[in-house]
């Protein structure tokens, strides 16, 4: 990585938001992200993405579509998938969503491939939780080869069989843009190496350092698959505010609620103030003003030699005007100030 090339994007949710004491309706606030991603690109953010969930308040349920208006909304901006669940996706419609949203964004189209941390979609599309790693390491293998090979033949156990496939709009020879997303396993750094692919690390809580020997395994496993060196990239929550006490203050009001019913659903910790200050000093949320958010980033890039980073902005219920404020902030003033901390160590290297 070279401190030019290193990007900064936003990751959305779909999360529902407030303005005033009013909720926001599912279709205002589809409408909101449209207008955020406008406003990423011009504050001259590097990429948006959104994720894919089927749950209360979350309104990401059809992304290919979301990411087509946003296209028709911008002219730079990266579009891309915070996650997309391929265990319950099928392969060949997502090779031509994609394929089709790459046509109509002009090459701006990219993916985040996960197994899903939420399993919403198993039940949803009439999956079986018990298939989790065959569903996805079979699909995996179809989808890269949809997007690496011109015609397709293609046979095994989690979808009908393919021969001679040829699919429709072409993507740009070799795909677009596929990371594997990760959220701590080996077994999963390990697979995105030997497809070549590159790794996005999922960091929602504790020290994001402590995935810094799955970036050594990542990177000594490309190697002995004959892979190139390939971009490494963080997604974690956080906002930005004009001073540490607004962002603190305000992301402590919306992010306990969330916290507390996750606590609840998978046996995380209780959102105490205590554990939340640890959070916020050493720990996987970037919550402050622009120079401490900027030299939280820098630090994480250094430590696990990232070329990317993706701040999740929308947490439930957030005000509108905080979410625009973050989204501001984030380009005009953390994105330059991220780029001068690398340049700044890398020269005093």
């Amino acid at each position: 990585m070279t401190t030019g090339d290193f990007e900064l994007g936003l990751n959305s949710f779909g999360e529902v938001a407030t303005d005033g004491d009013r909720v926001l309706t599912d279709a205002e606030t589809v409408r909101l992200i449209v207008e955020e991603a406008r406003l990423a690109e011009s504050v001259g953010l590097d990429v948006f993405s959104v994720g894919e969930h089927y749950r209360e308040g979350h309104n990401d349920s059809a992304t290919p579509v979301l990411l087509a208006a946003i296209a028709t909304a911008t002219e730079r901006i990266k579009l891309g998938t915070a996650v997309t669940v391929l265990s319950t996706n099928d392969p060949v419609r997502l090779y031509h969503e994609f394929s089709t949203l790459d046509a109509v964004s002009n090459g701006r189209a990219q993916l985040v491939l996960g197994r899903a941390s939420a399993t919403e979609s198993f039940p949803l599309f009439g999956y079986d939780l018990a298939d989790y790693e065959r569903l996805f390491e079979e699909k995996l293998d179809l989808f890269m080869r949809l997007q690496r090979e011109e015609r397709v033949t293609w046979s095994g156990s989690v979808r009908s069989r393919l021969d001679e496939q040829r699919l429709h709009p072409r993507m740009q020879p070799g795909g677009i843009p596929t990371w594997i997303g990760v959220g701590g396993s080996p077994q999963s750094v390990i697979r995105a190496a030997r497809y070549g692919l590159p790794l996005m690390h999922a960091i929602i809580g504790g020290r994001p350092q402590r995935f810094a020997g799955n970036v050594d395994l990542y990177l000594r496993a490309l190697e002995q698959f004959g892979h190139p060196a390939q971009p490494i990239g963080q997604h974690s929550l956080g906002m930005v505010a004009d001073t540490d006490e607004e962002a603190v203050e305000t992301w402590w009001r919306y992010w306990r609620p969330i916290v507390a019913r996750t606590a609840a659903e998978r046996g995380f910790y209780a959102p105490t103030r205590q554990r939340y200050e640890a959070e916020l000093d050493h720990g996987a949320l970037f919550v402050g003003s622009p120079e401490t958010v900027a030299r939280k980033i820098a630090a994480v890039a250094r430590d696990l030699r990232l070329s990317r980073f993706d701040l999740k902005y929308d947490i439930m219920r957030l005000p509108r005007a905080a979410r625009t404020r973050t989204i501001e902030l984030l380009g005009r003033e953390v994105a330059p100030r991220v780029r001068e901390l690398l340049t700044l160590e890398a020269n005093h290297v």
